[in-house]
């Protein structure tokens, strides 16, 4: 037994194994919340609807097209979607062995892989289809090979500029966070190439090499530029994120440990603040102890704060310019593998193996407490029937209305080949990026649409039947029946009417 604890590289694969299983045990159920259903309805697009719809929403379209290839293979099966989530993070804990480990040491990798699978906010977002595991793995193998070049002042290492460069690019067209880590990397890499071209008086290889790999990255994102000034323009008329302070700040510090997210509490925020007091408190403790008498060598935990820190600035900078915010704690996870790289990285080489050890547990308590409620909420019998009673119930010819609620558009996403329309009654400006529900869904901002249709509607809302109610009072619907339901996941509501036009 002590043999086995001695072998690091035998604690490291077991971590490996064990964290894999964690991150797993959540994710396999078919439940859905509003941003996954999105990720569902635009993935059953083909490459260039996919290009041309996502232009419209908030982020770039590589998610969205590596969806569609899934649904290609294995069909429009949520559950491997999920998984798919699970094996992006599951990647990037690998890389603590693969890479982390054979650039830094034993101790860093180790660090670096627990942290990736048991972080409580990984553990949330490990399971939902989501970009965000995807964004964290590509940016961290974009700063991984960032360094490695670095390290190597004459790298001619022609596989490792090309994985920069891949990797770099696929970043951008993964999320905009990414995008800005993405271009952060690039941009330190450039002063560091220039001061030392200045140092050896030469226009070095490196050098050449990265305006060579800029140009090409540079090349390949101006087709999305159009989008991304689309975007911003659209931003900048009115965007559903407000930044509140300091309330913003301290959201983005207990999300970026916990997962805590405005009504998502996973764990109560006195302990998801003391939680993150506690290793940024440790952690800054051994940076500023260690500063000066290791300068050199602490420069790749600098690298990767710096990064995390600089994507922080350039956000808060360009929410003042569109003169909204975009400072948002959940895309965070972006740049959550540069997060715990600092972290592992300080605490790897210079903490203590008891402060570690507490550390750790405390890490493990919290994600395993947040697990077992995941596994709970997630496995709950609640979360299908809704979706069960409608496919039940539903009849060929029949319509589905719904209004500006997050679980309709759970519905929208189950049933792509119904006709729907969405009632935007908060004018919500959407019409493009919603097209991701399907030719069959059409936008409406009255009923008068409906005056002529005669047959079974089915009426989607939340707390009450306000829109079933419309249809009566204003086209003369008959209720044939009302049903209401409330999921475990996500703690939606369903109000479900059947409603009869004559």
């Amino acid at each position: 037994m002590k043999k086995i604890f001695e072998n690091k590289k035998l604690i490291h694969i077991i971590i490996i194994v064990i964290g894999i299983i964690f991150i797993s045990l959540a994710g396999f159920h078919n439940a859905m919340w509003f941003d996954e259903s999105y990720s569902v309805a635009i993935s059953n697009h083909n490459f260039s609807d996919i290009w041309n719809i996502g232009g419209h929403d908030v982020h770039p379209v590589l998610y969205y097209w590596i969806l569609h290839i899934i649904r290609m293979i294995f069909g429009n099966n949520i559950m491997i979607y999920k998984l798919f989530s699970v094996l992006a993070l599951s990647i990037l804990g690998i890389l603590g062995y693969t890479h982390i480990r054979k650039d830094f040491g034993e101790n860093i990798g180790i660090l670096f892989s627990f942290l990736v699978f048991f972080l409580p906010v990984n553990v949330i977002y490990a399971v939902q289809i989501r970009m965000y595991p995807l964004a964290m793995l590509l940016v961290t193998l974009t700063a991984i090979y960032a360094y490695r070049i670095y390290k190597n002042k004459e790298n001619k290492n022609i596989k490792n500029w090309i994985l920069f460069g891949v990797f770099s690019l696929a970043s951008a067209y993964t999320h905009y966070y990414a995008l800005a880590a993405a271009v952060m990397i690039n941009l330190v890499m450039l002063v560091f190439l220039i001061k030392n071209a200045l140092a050896n008086k030469k226009f070095t290889h490196n050098l050449k090499a990265f305006i060579i790999v800029g140009i090409i990255q540079i090349l390949a994102y101006i087709p999305w530029l159009i989008y991304l000034l689309l975007q911003a323009k659209q931003v900048s008329a009115g965007y559903w994120i407000e930044i509140k302070f300091p309330g913003t700040f301290i959201e983005m510090f207990t999300f970026q440990f916990t997962g805590n997210l405005e009504t998502a509490i996973y764990v109560p925020n006195y302990i998801a603040i003391t939680y993150g007091i506690l290793i940024c408190a440790y952690v800054i403790y051994l940076f500023i102890k260690n500063k000066s008498s290791d300068k050199d060598k602490n420069r790749p935990g600098k690298f990767a704060i710096l990064i995390y820190g600089l994507v922080i600035l350039g956000v808060s900078v360009a929410s003042i310019i569109v003169g909204r915010s975009i400072l948002y704690a959940r895309y965070l996870l972006c740049i959550t593998g540069l997060f715990i790289f600092f972290l592992s990285y300080i605490l790897g080489k210079y903490g203590n193996k008891y402060f570690i050890a507490i550390i750790c547990v405390l890490t493990l308590s919290i994600s395993t407490y947040i697990n077992i409620n995941l596994i709970i909420e997630n496995y709950d019998s609640s979360n299908e029937k809704p979706i069960e009673y409608i496919k039940q119930n539903i009849q060929e010819g029949d319509i589905i209305v719904y209004g500006n609620e997050g679980s309709a558009f759970v519905v929208s996403a189950n049933f792509p080949d119904v006709k729907q329309y969405f009632w935007d009654q908060a004018y919500w400006q959407v019409d493009e990026a919603f097209k991701a529900y399907g030719p069959n869904m059409e936008i409406i901002h009255d009923l008068e649409v409906l005056k002529n249709y005669k047959g079974r509607i089915w009426v989607i809302n939340t707390t009450n039947y306000a829109i079933a109610t419309s249809l009566q009072d204003e086209l003369g619907a008959d209720i044939i029946e009302k049903e209401e339901f409330k999921t475990a996941y996500e703690d939606y509501e369903y109000t479900i009417a059947l409603v009869n036009l004559e």
